[in-house]
């Protein structure tokens, strides 16, 4: 019999299930290298809303991880498109021509005529929002989604943490599903970001470690080894050069990559590179190293992205016992706020006035 708080759970997410054609409204955070066909197909097997993230590759090699994807899995699954990919358009023609059901936008304000092409080919649009301006903006260009995600993530962050874009976001955006994804590791969570108003969450960390996932042994050790105070942002180090932070645990690549900052900074002072140019060498340069860590598992020198949840991975597991720990947590969290929710109703007392 299905307990009543996880039917509580279920309507408080129904929303955003829905929208994503799953039995769970969990995204599985699009993480380069290491959301990939495998765990994508685990996590949409799972109940849950696989990602892929296609990071750099070509539109020939997404079309066939799109393709093996769907061999390993009859239930839905998304894509992840970087926007400053320089043959997004070409990407975005995969995703229709494969019939994707849902593709984020992700590395940036995304071109109005993206979201138009996509929506044109029948394609649901999230994009992230760090801000509520561009929430707004965001709906205006039409996106039918929106993920809000705090600086506790890994990778690529803003400023602002999870709990303070919830609340700045949640109650002034209501037109779409907003899901809310950095350091969420823990069903609890998940009930509080759903009662303030949010259609689902996102989680990428939390399932790195998982069996299905192909990342190196010694990629997942540094996280089962992790706390979360080792999965810290680089700092940028001139602010007439805009870049993004990246949290990861600390190592020497990490020490490594403010050198390489440094020295793209004095290239472009001196005229040798553009904006453009620069930013797209150190988005290579953490393209690589992420590689080297995940793939060859040189957890020294590559990059070790990684959200402040990491502290809550403590060993491998399969998906589906990651995503059932998630469901009954959450469905203990409200049982807790409410003694009677899992507990049978009364019997009649016989001869009752």
């Amino acid at each position: 019999m299905l307990r009543p708080a996880r039917a509580t759970l279920d309507r408080l997410w129904s929303r955003g299930s829905a929208f994503l054609g799953a039995d769970l409204a969990i995204l599985g955070g699009a993480m380069t290298w290491v959301s990939e066909r495998n765990l994508v197909a685990a996590i949409s097997r799972g109940g849950g809303f696989g990602v892929l993230a296609s990071g750099s590759m070509r539109p020939d090699m997404l079309d066939a991880e799109i393709a093996a994807t769907a061999a390993l899995c009859d239930r839905p699954f998304g894509v992840n498109l970087i926007t400053l990919h320089p043959e997004l358009d070409r990407l975005i023609d995969v995703c229709i021509d494969r019939r994707v059901g849902h593709v984020v936008l992700a590395g940036g304000l995304p071109p109005a005529t993206a979201i138009r092409r996509l929506k044109d080919g029948g394609v649901r649009v999230l994009c992230f929002a760090p801000a509520l301006v561009i929430a707004k903006r965001l709906l205006r260009l039409g996106v039918d989604a929106l993920v809000i995600e705090g600086m506790e993530a890994g990778g690529h962050i803003g400023p602002v943490s999870t709990s303070v874009l919830a609340q700045e976001i949640l109650p002034e955006i209501r037109e779409v599903p907003v899901f809310v994804a950095g350091g969420i590791g823990r069903g609890e969570a998940v009930v509080s970001y759903l009662e303030m108003g949010a259609a689902g969450v996102q989680l990428g960390t939390r399932f790195v470690c998982a069996t299905e996932s192909l990342a190196h042994p010694r990629f997942k050790k540094a996280f089962i080894d992790a706390a979360a105070r080792d999965a810290v942002p680089t700092a940028q180090l001139d602010p007439r050069f805009p870049v993004i932070p990246v949290r990861a645990l600390v190592n020497e690549g990490t020490r490594r990559f403010t050198d390489f900052q440094r020295e793209v900074i004095t290239r472009f002072d001196r005229g040798e590179l553009s904006q453009k140019d620069a930013q797209l060498e150190i988005e290579h340069f953490w393209a690589g190293a992420l590689r080297r860590a995940v793939v060859e598992g040189d957890v020294e020198n590559g990059s070790l992205m990684a959200g402040q949840s990491v502290g809550l991975v403590t060993r491998e597991q399969p998906v589906s016992e990651i995503l059932a720990e998630i469901i009954e947590q959450a469905v203990r969290c409200l049982e807790r706020r409410d003694p009677f929710a899992g507990a049978e109703p009364p019997a009649a007392v016989s001869g009752a006035r």
